[in-house]
This record gives C-alpha cells, sequence and structure tokens, in this order.
C-alpha cells in the first residue's frame, strides 16, 4: 500500500492538515478561485481530491452545485456530517479520480493544496488529468493549485515546525530527489504525548512541465498564474495555478 492509500495517513496527520487557520483560508482560497475561473452562480464543480470539504462547503455557500470527491473514507464522512449540519446540499463520493466516471456534466473542477503528483508512475497523473478532462463540458475548466518548481526553488526551507492547537507540535523536513523530479518529505506530529512519523514524496512540475501534460491529456488551452486571483506566474509567485480548459473534442 502507498502512503496516499494509507487512510490512517490521513487521520494521524488531520491535525496538521486541516487546523482552524487552513478552514478560515479557504473561504477566501474558493471565492479567489471562482473569480479566476469565471464561475456563475449554479455552476456544477467537482472538487477534486476534497478532503473533508474545506473548498466544497464554501463552494456550496456560494450557491454553486459541488460534487466532492476523495478516496479517504474518514474525510468524505467528515464532509457529508459537515454539509448536513450546514443544510448544505453537497454530494461527497468516496472515489479514485483515475477511474471517476463525470460523464461530461461538469462546468468546472478544481485541484487545491497540491492534491497532484502523488503517484510513482508519471502516467497515472495523465490519468488523473484525462478523467477530470471528460468530466467536464466542452469549454469547462480545471484549477490546478501546486506549488511549482519555480517557486519552491525560490523560498525552499528544508526544515520548519508549526505549534498547533492544544500543544500540537508539527515538524516538516524536506528534501530534492534525482534532478528536481520528486520532493521527499519527513512529517513528524508530536500531540498528547505520542510522536507520529511518516515519510513519502510528491511529483513536482514546472510550469512548462504542468502545461505540456495538460494539453496531451485533452485541454485544448491552459494558462499559468501565480496566485489564485490570478496574479501572474512569474518571479513573485506563490503559487502554480494552471486553468485548464476543455477543448471541443477533448
Amino acid at each position: 500500500m502507498t502512503w496516499h492509500e494509507d487512510d490512517s495517513f490521513w487521520g494521524d496527520f488531520y491535525p496538521a492538515m486541516y487546523h482552524k487557520g487552513r478552514w478560515e483560508d479557504a473561504i477566501d482560497e474558493a471565492t479567489q478561485v471562482a473569480g479566476l475561473l469565471g464561475l456563475s452562480r449554479g455552476d456544477r464543480i467537482l472538487d477534486i481530491c476534497c478532503g473533508p470539504g474545506r473548498h466544497a462547503l464554501n463552494f456550496a455557500r456560494m450557491g454553486f452545485q459541488v460534487v466532492g470527491i476523495d478516496r479517504t473514507a474518514t474525510y468524505v464522512e467528515i464532509g457529508r456530517r459537515r454539509a448536513t449540519e450546514e443544510g448544505l446540499e453537497v454530494e461527497f463520493i468516496q472515489d479514485d479520480v483515475r477511474v471517476f466516471r463525470g460523464d461530461g456534466r461538469y462546468d468546472a473542477s478544481v485541484s487545491m493544496y497540491t492534491s497532484f503528483g502523488y503517484f510513482e508512475n508519471p502516467d497515472e497523473d495523465r490519468r488523473y488529468l484525462e478523467s477530470v478532462c471528460r468530466a467536464l463540458k466542452p469549454g469547462g475548466r480545471l484549477a490546478i493549485d501546486l506549488s511549482g518548481k519555480e517557486v519552491l526553488a525560490r523560498v525552499f526551507r528544508d526544515r520548519n515546525w508549526t505549534e498547533l492547537e492544544d500543544d500540537t507540535v508539527f515538524l516538516e523536513e524536506r528534501g530534492i530527489e534525482g534532478d528536481w523530479e520528486r520532493i521527499h518529505n519527513r512529517w513528524v506530529l508530536i500531540r498528547e504525548g505520542t510522536r507520529i512519523e511518516r515519510r513519502f514524496s510528491i511529483r513536482i512540475y514546472s510550469g512548462s512541465e504542468l502545461k505540456s501534460l495538460m494539453l496531451e491529456s485533452g485541454f485544448g488551452t491552459v494558462d499559468l498564474y501565480g496566485t489564485l486571483d490570478g496574479k501572474p506566474y512569474d518571479l513573485a509567485a506563490r503559487r502554480l495555478v494552471a486553468v485548464g480548459r476543455r477543448g471541443a473534442n477533448g
């Protein structure tokens, strides 16, 4: 079993990935990406690797029809529970994006918070993109939010630690593998006297590499941005945000 297929990984590190600040950040992030994609109230949105619904729930509050897909059962259940508590209509589905059948029903899709590049074989990244492309209507848009190679090279830190709620401490260590092909991560979480450690790696992409892969996967056009609100992908970029539009024959 690979790290991203292990539900215990996502459960163990939930406090680090989905602390209060991250939920608060998602409000502005959802607003910005909706503007970047030019969405209109009532549009149908597919949130890929939605986790517990940080962005999906905000999209629903904004008046969109939302479907969130994630392979982690616990996260899907959290999303469903939160939607029910707020009276929001969000459909959360437990599935693997590579085999998900969207059948051209969606106006837009989002992949937020570096939810791409998990697979050892780069062909699986292509399957991911091809599946999302097929789920979109002709002219539908996908926004992928990543840490691009160009950004990583400028701001890279090999170690940092964060104090979270309830005296939880989160340590992150990073290193570059190969010829800037992947980033290796060591995560340590210390909480209530318990220490949890995991190691994993993610494939990283430059702007041109991601754009080429998206074009090869059925998108007719791809534009790159450095922020979710559409600033250029330049030396001041904070993220790599790629927006692909499905072609008429994609």
